[in-house]
Order: structure tokens, then C-alpha cells, then sequence
């Protein structure tokens, strides 16, 4: 279907022609069959063409500006009825969407697609000049401004620009003194939320969620809800690679560094590069020398906990871990696996050099001295 010019056309014909005899609660499965011509409604403004009579109505909207439908509860007007339903969802609290992995529940089923990413760790949206990935779109768009320094949001009020709206709207507070981060705790009033989040610390001591199983008490009903896990085993969070399960988001990340190669936080001092911030933190005391793990029977210090407990045991005797085939029993877990490997006959560690192979990493390189001479 050719379209038509709308030269010598009012712009009022063309608005009444759409709307005659219009039903502001048109529903698509209401509406007619098409008359069997491919896209019988064309707009005469811009020469879009459409199937059915509804949605041309519908997109009428967009050069009329007009909002028919309007919430009963605060007056706000919307183009179409789907949106003036999912609007509606804010004053009910209706959330229909659920995440069949954790519970969490979403007003929007686009809301919970974005969810979704948090278990699968998928990162479609990709930057073409770093290749960094995203999660979501947005999230794409704010990062590509660190490569273009475009800052597209101006304050009308001082002429600052800014390159996120965020940014601009906590910016324009301070013109307008308007604080709308209340602490609940105190009632306290900020203007930006990370102001809230820094005072929000005072209150860390004051920890009112307690665990019904073992009394844990967390200052936050999501950090209770986190602790939980540990009790049930509930691991929501999934590895696409591998299958792993965990019981957090973060734990995720980390583990997804595995298959990536990813090491994102490196020493200065170095340029060692690890997984996790934990792992970096480790490694900083083979710099400082710092020992901060001391023992309380006879004050020897170490710079890991994990080498403190083992040190332990040797005051203890205690032999927590015992060989199945033979019931010989160690105090590390490590030494287990090296006995086990005497049952076994496995030999994991392999000399690049001769080729020759060894049941335990010690014996690897003193074997490897022999080569370096």
C-alpha cells in the first residue's frame, strides 16, 4: 500500500480519522480480523503500517502525545492499557514474576530476565572498543562514556554537566536541599545514597535479625536471609560452565574467574595477580612481613589463619582426618591426600624435562634441582 502525502492535511483530519468512533478499552482480542490486505493501516504522518486497527490507534499516540489511561490511585496518565497495568503493580505490590531458583519475585517479566543473569553470570551487552561485558544495557551505556567522555546531562541550574542522569539528579539536590535517603534506624535525612549507606555503618553494631538456628544476628534481614543457606545447603547460584553450585552471587563471580582466567586485583609490588581480593590481601604479608595470627599456648606467630590452625593441632594432637582404606589417621587434610595416593598409585606431579612422575609435590622438586644444576 502506497502512502499517502500529507501535504495539505490537517493534522486534526488525520487525529479524527484514527479515533472515530473510538473505544478507549479497545483490547487487541477484540479487535477485527484484518480485511486480508498485508498492513492495511498506514499512519499519514510518518508511514508506518500496521496490522490491525488497535495497534495503529496505539501508535497514534506517539504524535498526539495522548495518554487515555489513568491510575485511579495517583492520577498517572499512561498511552496503553498493558502499561497502565504493569503501573498499577507499584500500589499492589503485585509481583507475578518469580525466579524458580531463589524466590525472588519481579512486577516485570523483563525484570526478572534481568535477574536471571545473576545465576547464569551471562553478560550479553559488549563494549566494541574493550570488549568488557555487561549484564545489562545500561550498564554498557554508562561504561562507554569512559571511552567517548560524553556527558550528556547539563544542571540548568550551574551549567555542570554529567555523564549519567544519576549523577545529575543527587547533583541538582544540592540546589534544592532535598534529602530523600532517610536513615530508618535514626531518621536521619541524606541527599545521596551513598551518604546514607556510610551512615548506615553506626548502626552496624546494632544487629536486630537473628538466626532462629544457631542465634547469628545480622543488621540486615538480606544478610540473614544469605546466613540461612548455611543451614539448608541451598545453593542458587549456578555455574554455566561447569555445573558448580554456590550459595551467593559473588561466590559465583569469583568461581567464573576460574574458567575466564580473570585476575583482576594484581600487587603493586610485584605484579602477582589473583582470582579474589582476599587472595591479594594473603599475598601482601609475604611483603610486610606481618604476622598477625599468633598462638595461645606458646606465642608463635603466623602470617595466615589456616596455618595457625594446622599449628594447633600439633598442640592438640588432634587427628581429624582418617584414610578409609587403612584407617590411618592425619592432622591435615593435605597429608591425607598424599597417603591416599599411596593405595592409589596416582602421580600428579610431572617433570616437563624427563618426563618422570611423582606422588607428592616435595618430591617433585627436589627431583627438579637435578635438572636446574
Amino acid at each position: 500500500m502506497e502512502t499517502e502525502t500529507v501535504e495539505n492535511i490537517s493534522y486534526d483530519e488525520i487525529y479524527a480519522s484514527a479515533y472515530a468512533d473510538d473505544d478507549p478499552n479497545l483490547d487487541i482480542k477484540q479487535e477485527e480480523q484484518p480485511n486480508g490486505k498485508d498492513n492495511p493501516y498506514t499512519c499519514k504522518i510518518c508511514g508506518a503500517t500496521f496490522l490491525y486497527n488497535c495497534r495503529y490507534k496505539r501508535h497514534m499516540h506517539t504524535h498526539t502525545g495522548l495518554k487515555p489511561y489513568s491510575c485511579d490511585v495517583c492520577g498517572l496518565s499512561s498511552a496503553t492499557l498493558s502499561n497502565l497495568k504493569v503501573h498499577m503493580r507499584i500500589h499492589t505490590g503485585e509481583k507475578p514474576f518469580s525466579c524458580e531458583l531463589c524466590g525472588s519475585a519481579f512486577s516485570m517479566n523483563s525484570k526478572l530476565k534481568r535477574h536471571m543473569r545473576t545465576h547464569s553470570g551471562e553478560k550479553p551487552f559488549v563494549c566494541n572498543v574493550c570488549d568488557a561485558a555487561f549484564s545489562e544495557k545500561s550498564h554498557l551505556v554508562r561504561h562507554v562514556q569512559i571511552h567517548t567522555g560524553e556527558k550528556r546531562f547539563s544542571c540548568e541550574t550551574c551549567g555542570t554537566a554529567f555523564s549519567e542522569k544519576s549523577t545529575l539528579k543527587s547533583h541538582i539536590r544540592v540546589h534544592t536541599g532535598e534529602k530523600p535517603y532517610v536513615c530508618e534506624v535514626c531518621c536521619q535525612a541524606f541527599a545521596g545514597r551513598s551518604n546514607l549507606t556510610k551512615h548506615m555503618k553506626k548502626h552496624m553494631d546494632e544487629k536486630p535479625h537473628l538466626c532462629q538456628i544457631c542465634d547469628s544476628a545480622f543488621a540486615k534481614i538480606v544478610e540473614l536471609k544469605k546466613h540461612l543457606r548455611t543451614h539448608t545447603g541451598q545453593k542458587p547460584f549456578e555455574c554455566t560452565v561447569c555445573g558448580l553450585a554456590v550459595l551467593n552471587n559473588s561466590s559465583l563471580q569469583r568461581h567464573m574467574r576460574t574458567h575466564t582466567g580473570e585476575k583482576p586485583y594484581s600487587c603493586e609490588l610485584c605484579s602477582n595477580a589473583f582470582t579474589d581480593k582476599s587472595k591479594l590481601s594473603r599475598h601482601m604479608l609475604v611483603h610486610t612481613g606481618d604476622k598477625p595470627f599468633s598462638c595461645e599456648l606458646c606465642d608463635e606467630k603466623f602470617s595466615h589463619k589456616y596455618v595457625l590452625k594446622r599449628h594447633m593441632q600439633k598442640h592438640s594432637g588432634e587427628k581429624p582426618f582418617s584414610c578409609e582404606v587403612c584407617g590411618a589417621k592425619f592432622s591435615l587434610n593435605d597429608t591425607l591426600k598424599r597417603h591416599v595416593r599411596t593405595h592409589t598409585g596416582e602421580k600428579p606431579y610431572h617433570c616437563e624435562v624427563c618426563g618422570l612422575r611423582f606422588a607428592s609435590n616435595g618430591n617433585y622438586k627436589m627431583h627438579a634441582r637435578k635438572h636446574s644444576k
